[in-house]
């Protein structure tokens, strides 16, 4: 069902950010902590018996140096230096196998996926465990809350940087052109990407699918849907905690990444969604301070545009990556 604000009204939304004075030097105190730590990235070569893609079992210095895995996937027959995409997975789920990532590669780019720290346990393995140097509070299960009363402790603070580091990994590798550096993801995955293109001045095109992670407040009012469920069900027990709480996720919110955002950018978003509300995307995109596209799928839940969304972002990425299609 349509259950949030009417179309017309979704492209003039736009909320105040709750944004905190010292955002910018949070993150600039944030990346500039890890990368004192040498990105030190390995490409190992794997074979999984693809006869038209080489496969990399890539290792690289994330948060704090602590080493986060990922897999390379490049076109075996290239002759020029190639464009580059980076991809973040979707919650709870890991980096899998190449067998799932073959696109890109055969659109003729390297594509870098980033496992995600603690993650691949849900719907697809993964092999990078979280950790950090302090112990955590009391968190509802998942990751929503993990180190969620302090910013330099939440869970996302680490994962973030994560994700900057995966861009210069895959800039890293001999045959990638530095210049053309796109990065995706749904969900989760495009809750991250925002937050990587207002990070990174390294991206040159995005493309968050049903994008997690933005307009938290708005979100955890108008769906049940997990995961935001998870910040509810903390602030039920935890009831003394909101105002922290909210403030910890203001640092993280994909509304104010999108602010600061320049790389074009594709959106997707899904009217029905439950899991990530329409009016939550709508804030990022309408925030977003780049040249910007959404495709819009009425009758589509959190699934978005599926396989006809795929198209359509061969043909952004194509264009301004390639200059074809």
């Amino acid at each position: 069902m349509f259950f949030d604000l009417p179309l017309s009204e979704l492209y003039k939304y736009l909320p105040e950010r709750e944004e905190p004075k010292d955002f910018d030097e949070f993150w600039e105190k944030t990346l500039e902590e890890s990368s004192q730590y040498p990105l030190n990235p390995v490409f190992d070569k794997v074979n999984f018996g693809l006869d038209f893609v080489e496969t990399y079992d890539v290792t690289f210095s994330g948060y704090k140096g602590q080493r986060v895995k990922g897999w390379l996937i490049v076109p075996k027959e290239r002759k020029n230096k190639i464009p580059g995409m980076v991809e973040y997975v979707g919650y709870g789920g890991g980096r899998s196998f190449p067998y799932d990532f073959l696109l890109w590669a055969n659109v003729g780019f390297a594509h870098l996926v980033m496992d995600t720290r603690g993650q691949g346990s849900s719907w697809s393995p993964g092999d990078t465990p979280d950790y950090d140097d302090a112990p955590f509070d009391p968190e509802y299960p998942g990751f929503m809350t993990r180190g969620i009363l302090d910013p330099k402790k939440y869970y996302y603070r680490r994962v973030f940087t994560d994700a900057v580091r995966a861009v210069e990994t895959i800039m890293a590798f001999p045959d990638v052109d530095k210049n053309k550096i796109g990065i995706t993801g749904g969900s989760q995955g495009g809750g991250i990407t925002l937050a990587v293109a207002g990070l990174s001045p390294h991206v040159k095109l995005a493309m968050p699918d049903v994008p997690f992670l933005c307009h938290y407040r708005r979100a955890i009012e108008i769906t049940d849907g997990y995961p935001y469920q998870e910040i509810v069900q903390y602030l039920k027990t935890h009831r003394d905690h909101v105002d922290k709480v909210f403030k910890t996720l203001s640092y993280f919110d994909g509304v104010n990444f999108a602010a600061r955002a320049k790389a074009p950018v594709l959106f997707s978003v899904g009217l029905m969604d439950m899991i990530c509300p329409p009016s939550t995307v709508f804030a990022a995109y309408n925030h977003y301070k780049g040249g910007k596209e959404i495709k819009i799928y009425p009758f589509n839940g959190h699934e978005g545009g599926g396989t006809f969304h795929t198209l359509e972002k061969v043909k952004f990425a194509s264009r301004i990556l390639k200059s074809s299609f």
